[in-house]
């Protein structure tokens, strides 16, 4: 039979008082720990850090920063962690200028509000100046100061269905197509609420219905670089495409005059 070594109680002893003390000894260093992180933490509450310092606001051009910050009700002095930073970005994102919005925590006791602007697509030209078109289809109510961008300027435009169909062009057309769209008339008809007159940098008239423009548009410069550059007129893209030249137009407008004189005794 095998032998089996045989442990006397008085040798186990210390080896269970030495376990039982390891023990203790963790869980006296688990309550210090917690003991000792609650005092931080209590510290931290009532000192500076824990106190938003300063709002920092990036990507900002067309609102300015103190705009940004009002907006977003983020205020300096108020805890770190009870500043609100998701309701603070549902009120940024209610202004019309602003099409993203980011608040987030910075080290040590910031707050970072990053936007992303809505762009300028066009100037609407109304009484006292132009005011910026944005993306979205919305009109800034403070007129633009100082130099204007290359944008078009739109005539006798409001915000709705026309206004929001031509910012949807301006986002799907390619760039060299849509710069060089220099003014633009809304000039609806009886039988086309969405007619458009646009005047190009090339000197040609564009006939549009805003329900075809963007789709349209994109040909503009393989029908224009097949004019007559000394030729100007109207390319009428309504329906198919075709070109009236302005002397044929005051030719025959000259022609219905002469003939007007002649039956008058």
């Amino acid at each position: 039979m095998t032998k089996q070594k045989i442990v006397s109680i008085e040798d186990r002893i210390p080896k269970l008082k030495q376990i039982r003390k390891k023990k203790a000894n963790r869980r006296l260093l688990l309550l210090l720990s917690v003991f000792f992180a609650l005092i931080l933490i209590v510290v931290y509450l009532q000192s500076p850090l824990s106190k938003v310092k300063e709002v920092h606001v990036q990507g900002t051009s067309l609102m300015t920063k103190q705009e940004v910050i009002d907006q977003s009700g983020l205020k300096a002095g108020v805890s770190v962690w009870a500043a609100g930073k998701a309701k603070a970005e549902e009120a940024l994102l209610q202004d019309d200028r602003i099409k993203e919005a980011t608040v987030r925590a910075g080290f040590p006791n910031d707050i970072i509000v990053t936007v992303v602007e809505q762009n300028e697509i066009a100037y609407a030209a109304r009484k006292g100046g132009l005011y910026p078109v944005l993306q979205n289809g919305k009109i800034l109510s403070e007129p633009v100061s100082g130099s204007p961008l290359q944008l078009p300027i739109l005539y006798d435009f409001k915000e709705g269905k026309a206004l929001d169909l031509f910012a949807e062009a301006a986002e799907t057309l390619p760039a060299g197509v849509f710069n060089t769209i220099s003014e633009v008339y809304y000039d609806p008809k009886k039988n086309d609420a969405l007619h458009i007159k646009a005047f190009m940098t090339d000197g040609f008239e564009v006939s549009a219905t805003l329900s075809t423009f963007a789709e349209k548009m994109v040909y503009y410069p393989s029908i224009s670089t097949q004019l007559d550059p000394d030729v100007k007129g109207v390319i009428d893209i309504e329906v198919g495409s075709y070109f009236k030249p302005y002397n044929s137009e005051e030719e025959q407008a000259g022609e219905e005059e002469t003939a007007e004189e002649e039956e008058t005794p």
